[in-house]
């Protein structure tokens, strides 16, 4: 699901920070190997960038100074976003570092001075914990994921999107009531995209929500008519919960997107035999049956709809024959089911196949022990 939308939060938003930055004498430098980087996304100039912030700060004075030290927020949170490989060789402990600086920066009461670059910085920092929430989902590593992804929720709060991250690690992890409560916070919104909608419904099916599950699949439907999956989950629901007069308008699209699946074609004919549409019923029992013939249901559910209509039009020869033929089928499948049997003793006794019918006698009687 997730890891196939992988998001970064920056996106274009790369060292616009950079740009609003006063062009004083003091901080020339910084500024210039920032807008370098941003020119040729040469690394060597974050290292200048680096060396310049640092050279500001050389007494104690320098180092609690509000805007020298935002500049090197926003230099050292670039490094750790962009240098993912640690090409420059920064040690172990300058992500803790970072983060250190930014949650100090954040506290300080002066920092709406500079709100555009601490934002800046946050969203680098929550980035980098993105990266590392992904990387664990790679390995499966469902519970550092989500560890991963609060810390990066913490610098982005506002970003949705780490919700169904995080809902969907849990998920993972067998967390059901915890992924739900998650993903109660996506589906406030209209931005979930559908794989995370499936998942969701995925989970509130598993904790037995079955309404939830179809209230978030119809919604999602709305919004992805054309989407398979959500389609194919919700005519699902419907069907085990044999709601029959809720599947059927579903069911054109479904065989258009599934034409050569046996399964989802019997699905559609039970359907229609459920809401009495014999001639759809029939057509698609055929080619079920056609697709995979060693399928007992369709076969012997074929069987039983000509018996019913045998019975409608008061013992039709016709509809009897081919009755007993399918349920013969059925039984060279599953010889041992015992509603077929019956079902064929009915046929036998109103054909007066006497022959047939003291076999399936027999076989009645060792089955049921009588």
């Amino acid at each position: 699901m997730v890891s196939r939308r992988v998001i970064l939060l920056l996106a274009m938003l790369l060292f616009i920070a950079a740009d609003t930055f006063a062009q004083s004498e003091v901080f020339k430098s910084v500024v210039n190997n920032l807008a370098l980087y941003k020119q040729s996304k040469d690394l060597k100039f974050l290292t200048s960038a680096k060396k310049s912030v640092d050279s500001l700060v050389k007494t104690h004075e320098d180092s609690v100074d509000l805007e020298k030290s935002v500049y090197r927020a926003v230099v050292y949170s670039s490094i750790v976003y962009i240098d993912s490989a640690n090409k420059l060789n920064m040690p172990p402990v300058f992500f803790g570092q970072v983060t250190k600086l930014v949650d100090k920066l954040q506290a300080d009461k002066r920092i709406y001075r500079f709100q555009h670059q601490i934002e800046f910085s946050r969203r680098c920092v929550a980035n980098v914990f993105l990266r590392r929430g992904f990387a664990y989902m790679r390995i499966s590593d469902f519970y550092n994921a989500i560890q991963s992804f609060q810390k990066a929720k913490k610098y982005a709060p506002d970003f949705q999107e780490l919700n169904g991250y995080i809902a969907y690690s849990n998920n993972r992890m067998g967390n059901l009531i915890d992924a739900t409560r998650y993903y109660n916070d996506v589906l406030k919104s209209d931005n979930a995209n559908s794989d995370v909608l499936e998942a969701a419904s995925n989970a509130y099916k598993a904790i037995g929500d079955t309404s939830r599950a179809l209230q978030v699949l119809q919604k999602g439907r709305k919004r992805f008519p054309d989407d398979k999956f959500l389609l194919l989950d919700e005519a699902n629901i419907y069907n085990n919960k044999r709601d029959y007069v809720s599947l059927e308008p579903l069911l054109s699209q479904l065989l258009d997107e599934n034409g050569s699946n046996a399964g989802l074609i019997y699905t559609a004919a039970n359907c229609y035999d459920h809401l009495s549409i014999f001639d759809k019923a029939e057509s698609l029992y055929l080619r079920s049956i056609e697709l995979n013939n060693t399928n007992f249901e369709p076969v012997y559910n074929l069987g039983v709809l000509y018996f019913r209509q045998a019975v409608i039009k008061n013992n039709h020869d016709n509809e009897l024959v081919k009755a007993g033929q399918w349920l013969e089928k059925a039984n060279e499948i599953a010889p041992n089911d015992i509603k077929c049997l019956q079902l064929l003793q009915l046929v036998y006794t109103k054909t007066g196949n006497q022959d047939q019918l003291e076999i399936t006698n027999n076989k009645l009687k060792l089955l049921t022990n009588q």
